[in-house]
């Protein structure tokens, strides 16, 4: 029984998953931290406000706190954005430097001109159409 339990954690996708994990939490907080202290201050400077939760309308008695959601969307689109612009945009360039220079590989379908379905590239008949997309090898 332990034996089947340590093969269980020893298998990679299972530590990978845990440094994931772990590794998220901390990116959270240094995000959390750069929207808090860096971009919610900004646009306090220029708008004026960077705390909505006061803003509250009632409607019979009954009161909704629309500041709240203010700030949580605004944050979530903070968020977002630092996520986009500090991580995703700079992992796209480095990951296309590394690929420079690399020939694509050959492919392996290509598309019937009629359906437009992807069909392997030695097909002569498209399997959703049944057109014939390639003329017959000449026969000797």
């Amino acid at each position: 029984m332990l034996k089947g339990f340590r093969q269980f954690l020893m298998r990679g996708n299972v530590i990978d998953l845990a440094v994931a994990v772990v590794i998220g939490v901390a990116f959270g907080a240094v995000v959390k931290a750069l929207v808090d202290d860096l971009l919610t201050p900004l646009i306090a400077a220029i708008g004026g406000k960077p705390d909505f939760s006061a803003l509250v309308f009632q409607v019979n008695g009954s009161k909704f706190k629309i500041g709240d959601f203010i700030n949580a969307l605004i944050a979530f689109l903070m968020i977002g954005a630092a996520v986009y612009f500090f991580v995703v945009v700079p992992m796209n360039a480095f990951m296309a430097r590394m690929r420079r220079g690399e020939t694509p590989p050959d492919p392996t379908t290509k598309k019937c001109p009629e359906c437009l379905s992807e069909i392997p590239i030695a097909a002569r008949r498209c399997a959703f159409c049944t057109s014939v997309v390639a003329a017959a090898p000449p026969s000797r």
